[in-house]
């Protein structure tokens, strides 16, 4: 998430004493590797080396080499122009729950198409222009709650209860896994909300369910492509299309 580090707030640090020896970088180290396993720095925060180093009272130098520290062990990441970032938790995990989703989610939408009114419709397409405006001063939370909510919208009337329960368990299971994939591949958001306004003219137009299934389950898994291509650009060739 590209924020800067919690404000300091009375008895925040003396709940968590650090052994006297331990050396400042060592200090570091154990203070933001901590909240990245609580997940109070989630994945794809940004950590700012002034802002740990204002809430630690200490230089930006052991904050440094605490980070690069945590980078060697895959926990945090570096990229040019944006800085240090808590890297993804469980990659692998992630991937699964991606690929399940656009099927679980794919035929859940097509299942509730020919139920939804002409006023969820609506209401979907105002949560989506809502994501259109968020896009000028981007914010990668905000902007995946407001997917959730449209999504929700197409597949909540959708008559199959346990297809309803493994779409919203995959939704939890993506939460712990990662705050915003949005974080990683911002460019992957305009992308997005054009291929939301298409899924809605399908529904509109009354196209074939299986159809609608189809475009729904390659808008999800073309966010997970983004991501490979950005996180992993040589393993992209040869994975199979879902």
């Amino acid at each position: 998430m590209d924020a800067t580090a919690p404000p300091t707030t009375p008895g925040h640090r003396s709940a968590e004493p650090t052994a006297p020896s331990r050396s400042k970088s060592q200090q570091a180290y154990h203070w933001i590797k901590q909240r990245i396993a609580s997940q109070e720095f989630s994945p794809g925060y940004r950590l700012v080396l002034g802002s740990i180093a204002g809430e630690l009272d200490m230089s930006v130098v052991p904050v440094r080499e605490a980070i690069r520290q945590l980078e060697a062990e895959g926990l945090v990441m570096f990229e040019r122009n944006v800085g240090a970032r808590v890297s993804m938790v469980d990659d692998t995990a992630y991937r699964f729950s991606m690929q399940s989703l656009s099927i679980l989610e794919g035929a859940a939408t097509a299942l509730s198409a020919r139920a939804l009114t002409a006023d969820d419709v609506r209401r979907a397409r105002q949560v989506n222009e809502l994501m259109v405006e968020t896009l000028e001063h981007f914010d990668p939370r905000a902007f995946t709650a407001l997917n959730q909510e449209f999504h929700a919208i197409l597949f909540e009337r959708c008559a199959n209860p346990r297809l309803l329960d493994l779409v919203q368990a995959e939704w939890t299971r993506l939460g712990h896994l990662r705050d915003s994939t949005f974080s990683f591949v911002p460019g992957r958001a305009a992308e997005s909300v054009r291929e939301h306004e298409n899924i809605l003219v399908l529904i509109e137009n009354g196209a074939p369910l299986a159809e609608i299934e189809k475009v729904s389950r390659r808008h999800r898994s073309a966010t997970l492509d983004a991501y490979l291509i950005h996180e992993h650009p040589d393993e992209v060739l040869g994975l199979p299309a879902f």
